[in-house]
């Protein structure tokens, strides 16, 4: 038997690290209200541009993903309806409203389609980078929509960047660790590998009246895939203290035992302290310290964003893990940078913990390691399966050198100030700090526990079982078909009530819906990674005398 894995198995030399950016995905918007809000990807590259760390990254362009690609996974009803409805189409999306989970979660914007394509494309470039061995760390913050199903959008989520991901590292890797430390239970990755060995999902998160209303401790996959699922059922109010102890004790036994060949950390932010939806109180650094952890095991890793609705504390946050996907330590005073106002008042690099009381007693948690660690003993030791021939690699260095040489596209300034957002729907809400000013409201007025009669909930008023991925060992199977011969098959239903809405809230009052600290971005705004990355390279004058927009970009950057 090799020898264990454990956090004693630390690099020997600094990590390369490939970060992937679209200047594009700042300018999509949900609609009025809506908190999530595409616009905190840009704040945080501005920040990781200001803070220096782009010197330490191998910045890349990501390509869009194609509709073949997203197929992969998804039906293909449900994403050609995705590439063809237009918010202004209502008929259509009557029409189909109820069939692809579409309405006040995840309604039809401008400019949907391509957005999904942008962030399935980051995570897929990602993974064909590590697939390579380019790179030991991708870092994809504007992934992770961990919600989206086969067939239908979820939480906020419509394409499942995550799963489309795993899919591509399962053609170079035996096995596939997904971690998810987001406030929200990653249901959508889970119920995708449910029945397979080859995928282990660990998911810790809110489980009870809260959405998906999924991720009970009990669920531990099916078939094949039983004891492959582990979900790290929370309360309210878990602390950094008790959260860097079960996450080091659980993720310790996993990559001991299941020994992934690569790992996919989805760093959802609403778990952090005072978040407009969450209810947990990790600080930035409590936050960090699963990226921090993995990092150590030396295994290819894939760093992924998800939730996170107080947009400045998820744009420190994030900012935060870059730098210590590279090892550096970054100034607690904030550099000016182009949305310095809307870090005040404290104008500083720190998500503290609040007074919440943690309503996870020490007797609750060790009760629920206790049966994680226990269900792990039934794995045997890094199980074996049968690999098929690796495909054409869709990423393939043949093709970079046409990538490299292609022009910049853009999309046309009629679309951007199309999508473009008011001050007042850029921001958080009020509820940020230490005063949670709104966390009565958010217990009063949440929508996340619905009547179980929804468009989703069967007879039962519990969700119709989903369909999962089974990777089958057997050599016989044809492996023409989808990569790591997937093949269908109906994944175990939750015996958790269908919560129909992700949204803590129901629509704000005038007061609650002030949104005064929201950036506008600048509409014509020159990267200054780029800028800075323009300055290092031979072909500098020949940048500049592109002018316009595009003169901000150095081809040779985006190897993907």
């Amino acid at each position: 038997m090799a020898a264990p894995i454990t956090t004693t198995t630390v690099r020997n030399r600094k990590s390369k690290v490939s970060y992937y950016y679209h200047d594009d995905v700042g300018l999509y918007h949900y609609g009025p209200q809506h908190p999530m809000k595409p616009h905190r990807i840009r704040m945080t590259h501005n920040l990781v541009v200001n803070y220096g760390l782009y010197k330490k990254l191998e910045i890349n362009r990501p390509t869009p993903a194609t509709l073949k690609e997203m197929t992969k996974f998804h039906s293909d009803d449900y994403i050609e309806f995705l590439h063809r409805v237009q918010p202004d189409n209502t008929d259509e999306i009557n029409k189909y409203q109820q069939k692809f989970n579409l309405g006040e979660d995840c309604p039809v914007w401008d400019g949907l389609y391509e957005f999904c394509a942008l962030s399935a494309g980051g995570s897929l470039s990602a993974a064909s980078k590590l697939n390579r061995g380019e790179s030991d760390i991708a870092i994809n913050w504007s992934g992770g929509l961990h919600h989206a199903k086969k067939g239908e959008a979820s939480g906020f989520c419509y394409v499942n960047d995550i799963v489309l991901g795993i899919l591509e590292l399962l053609r170079y890797h035996q096995r596939v660790l997904y971690i998810d430390i987001d406030n929200h239970h990653g249901d959508g990755v889970e119920e995708a590998f449910y029945t397979t060995d080859r995928v282990m999902t660990v998911s810790f998160h809110k489980y009870g009246e809260y959405f998906p209303g999924t991720g009970d401790i009990n669920d531990v996959g099916h078939g094949r895939g039983k004891h492959f699922a582990i979900n790290f059922p929370l309360k309210d109010g878990i602390d950094d203290e008790s959260y860097k102890d079960i996450f080091s004790t659980v993720l310790t036994s996993v990559m001991e035992r299941y020994r992934p060949g690569a790992v996919i950390l989805q760093c959802g932010a609403d778990s952090l302290a005072g978040d407009r939806l969450g209810c947990f109180n990790l600080s930035m650094h409590g936050h960090a310290y699963a990226v921090d952890f993995m990092k150590k095991f030396n295994v290819p890793l894939m760093i992924l964003g998800g939730g996170g609705y107080t947009i400045r504390n998820v744009c420190r946050t994030w900012t935060y893990e870059t730098a210590r996907c590279v090892d550096e330590e970054l100034s607690e005073e904030l550099p000016y940078n182009d949305y310095f106002q809307y870090f005040g008042p404290s104008f500083r690099l720190e998500v503290p913990s609040t007074n919440m009381e943690n309503m996870n007693s020490r007797e609750y948690l060790n009760r629920m390691k206790t049966k994680i660690l226990e269900n792990l003993r039934h794995l045997n030791f890094a199980p074996s399966v049968q690999i098929h021939q690796v495909p054409h690699d869709t990423y393939s260095s043949e093709d970079e050198e046409d990538e490299n040489d292609a022009k910049d596209h853009r999309i046309t300034q009629k679309m951007s100030d199309k999508r473009f957002v008011p001050d007042n729907e850029r921001s958080d809400s009020e509820d940020e700090g230490d005063g949670r000013r709104n966390e009565r409201l958010y217990r009063e007025r949440s929508l996340l526990f619905h009547d179980k009669e929804g468009p989703k909930a069967n007879s039962t008023g519990y969700r119709q079982p989903g369909l999962g991925l089974n990777f089958s060992a057997s050599k016989d199977e044809d492996a023409s078909s989808a990569p790591g011969g997937v093949n269908e098959s109906t994944a175990e239903s939750s015996s958790a009530p269908a919560f129909t809405s992700r949204q803590a809230f129901t629509r704000p009052t005038p007061n609650d819906a002030m949104d005064l600290d929201g950036p506008p971005p600048p509409r014509k705004a020159k990267l200054n990674a780029e800028i800075a990355m323009q300055d290092a390279t031979e072909d500098e004058e020949e940048a500049d005398d592109e002018g316009g927009d595009n003169d901000d970009e150095d081809p040779k950057n985006y190897a993907e």
